[in-house]
């Protein structure tokens, strides 16, 4: 984890990006957030960067559509869906400072950003670091969602480590990884899931019992190269629909960033 300057972001607001594969829940998360925040008698805004999206469950306080529509981008450039998702992606980053501006000028405590629904998009683009750095500074945070679906077996476990290893390692902030929709899942799923991540035999059992296929025995060899990291760790369950979790989001952030201080009301 990197070294954080506390004193420099008392003041700050606090950058959390949602990040996770399409349909893991990051937007009902973003929204589910930002109601439990001002519940809670704290201010948050919200930060839409995916120019693609149709409808969002919350009105996003800065909307990167205001700046780049994939419709139009499509239209001018010739390009596909995908195609025009890439080259929106490396637009946000030529907008990001007139972007950062617009989000600097709110008064707020957290800045919650709900980033594209392809992963890939922000993880391996290199426009995407100069977007998080332009946009966030120091004080910031992700928190990587994990699919539930996938994350219930031991390969879809280890699949999800990689891809929020990745992000990590591409975004240099602090991670937290997160159990997305958990009120999905039975008790004994989550139990299950909860222990991988604090277990590393645990997991290595669970993928020697699931299988002797080819597959199973590339995921072991990726478990060990990330357990060499010093990558995984525990996962803290989350849910939308019942706020399950929404408080330690908010205890683990300002740990992070504020040294376990809360935000002055």
């Amino acid at each position: 984890m990197q070294s954080v300057n506390f004193n420099a972001l008392v003041m700050a607001a606090k950058h959390v990006y949602f990040v996770g594969t399409a349909g893991c829940g990051k937007s009902t998360l973003t929204n589910a957030f930002q109601l439990w925040l001002q519940n809670q008698g704290y201010d948050g805004i919200t930060v839409n960067l995916d120019p693609g999206v149709g409808t969002l469950l919350y009105a996003p306080d800065v909307d990167v559509r205001d700046w780049i529509k994939i419709e139009e981008v499509m239209a001018e450039q010739g390009l596909g869906p995908n195609g025009a998702q890439v080259a929106a992606a490396d637009m946000i980053a030529l907008n990001i400072r007139e972007i950062a501006q617009v989000v600097d000028g709110f008064d707020t405590d957290y800045v919650l950003i709900d980033t594209p629904g392809q992963v890939e998009l922000f993880t391996f683009r290199q426009s995407s670091r100069v977007v998080v750095e332009e946009l966030s500074g120091e004080a910031a945070s992700i928190c990587y969602l994990f699919d539930p679906m996938l994350a219930k077996t031991p390969n879809g476990y280890v699949s999800s480590m990689m891809l929020a290893s990745t992000v990590h390692f591409r975004m240099p902030v602090p991670l937290i990884s997160l159990l997305s929709k958990s009120d999905l899942l039975s008790e004994t799923d989550t139990e299950r899931i909860l222990l991988w991540g604090q277990d590393y035999y645990a997991l290595l059992n669970a993928l020697l019992d699931e299988s002797a296929e080819a597959q199973t025995q590339v995921s072991i060899e990726f478990l060990q190269a990330l357990e060499t990291l010093g990558a995984g760790g525990s996962l803290i369950p989350v849910s939308s629909e019942t706020g399950a979790g929404l408080e330690d989001i908010y205890a683990t952030v300002q740990q992070i960033l504020e040294g376990g201080e809360d935000v002055e009301h």
